[in-house]
């Protein structure tokens, strides 16, 4: 039992981490940049998502980062184009698979979604700094 306990203190341990991984972006992650005239087009408009993606939080601020994506987008004029990143980060972005681009993918696997700590803001404003 004593051993039982030991292991789940550990694990909680892990989600619950106050260190974030510096920031990276891969840009539009598993979709082109832009087009083929234009290859970063929506470049800006994705490493802005990824930003908020790497913090994560709650699941509204994940809907309010995927609809400023979607705006961002739009207004490069390609509206069709900004419906299909929409509909593509709201199925693959979710916290529970564990991809590279998932939200809060700067945390360890299976934070999920819950409102930053200020332990973990502190972490942030220290990984901005250090890059």
């Amino acid at each position: 039992m004593k051993s039982l306990l030991i292991l789940l203190l550990l694990l909680s341990a892990s989600v619950e981490a106050s260190e974030i991984k510096p920031f990276r972006t891969d840009g539009c992650s598993v979709f082109p940049d832009g087009t083929l005239e234009k290859q970063e087009l929506w470049f800006d408009c994705c490493q802005a998502h990824d930003y908020a993606y790497w913090k994560g939080g709650t699941y509204t601020q994940r809907e309010l980062a995927d609809q400023e994506l979607k705006k961002c987008v739009t207004q490069t004029g390609t509206e069709e184009v900004a419906l299909l990143m929409l509909l593509g980060v709201r199925v693959g972005g979710t916290p529970f698979l564990p991809t590279p681009f998932r939200w809060g993918y700067g945390w360890p696997y299976l934070r999920g979604y819950k409102a930053l700590t200020n332990e973990e803001r502190d972490a942030i404003e220290r990984a901005e700094r250090s890059n």
